[in-house]
């Protein structure tokens, strides 16, 4: 696929929680996986913004924690394969501690996800038609990542603003934003809120 393709974002998160569906060409890579139990919801979003479940070629969870990987293996069976990045393989079965039966919540299983480095991640990105890299920025947990997309997009999960980040978590949540800053993120689409500018100054 041409790495000129037009990438388009669309948002089709619920309970107060984004999952952006980025779309280049007919591919498209779902960022933030869903609550658990709550598939019939993400089907009834994803037809209502048009986006064909089987035109998804992978699930990026920017962290595991249930608002936004509870879906993961549901979406797995479904067709949707996931993408993890390695530092985020420990955290996966910890998830699983923080549901309650009434969740619905299915294990995710570790042997069939593809598990690339960041230094892998924008050959696999480009492989699809989507022109960016995938970067650890830890902060508000130690496996969040940040898909930024070269036109300045970057989908941040539940990176902590700087204003917000506790004393103990200020360096590294500096780190991350300072990260993001320098390699070109000019727009923020987080997992919680609306899109906004980053600007050139300051972190958010």
């Amino acid at each position: 696929m041409s790495q000129s393709t037009q990438t388009t974002i669309v948002n089709v998160g619920y309970r107060s929680t984004n999952y952006w569906v980025i779309r280049a060409g007919r591919s498209r890579l779902l960022v933030d996986l869903g609550y658990p139990g709550t598939m019939g919801t993400m089907r009834a979003n994803l037809k209502r913004m048009g986006v064909p479940l089987e035109e998804i070629r992978y699930g990026l969870a920017t962290h595991y924690h249930i608002d936004h990987a509870g879906l993961a293996q549901e979406l797995k069976n479904a067709g949707v394969p996931l993408l993890v990045l390695e530092v985020q393989v420990s955290s996966i079965p910890l998830m699983k501690t923080w549901t309650k039966p009434r969740d619905q919540y299915l294990d995710i299983a570790m042997h069939d996800n593809v598990t690339i480095s960041f230094a892998e991640s924008r050959t696999v990105l480009g492989q699809i038609g989507i022109v960016g890299e995938i970067l650890h920025t830890p902060g508000h947990s130690d496996d969040s990542v940040t898909l930024l997309l070269d036109e300045g997009a970057a989908f941040t999960g539940d990176l902590t603003p700087p204003a917000l980040a506790g004393e103990d978590k200020a360096g590294v949540v500096a780190a991350s934003w300072r990260l993001l800053r320098d390699r070109g993120a000019t727009r923020i689409y987080p997992g919680h809120g609306p899109v906004r500018q980053m600007s050139a100054k300051s972190a958010v």
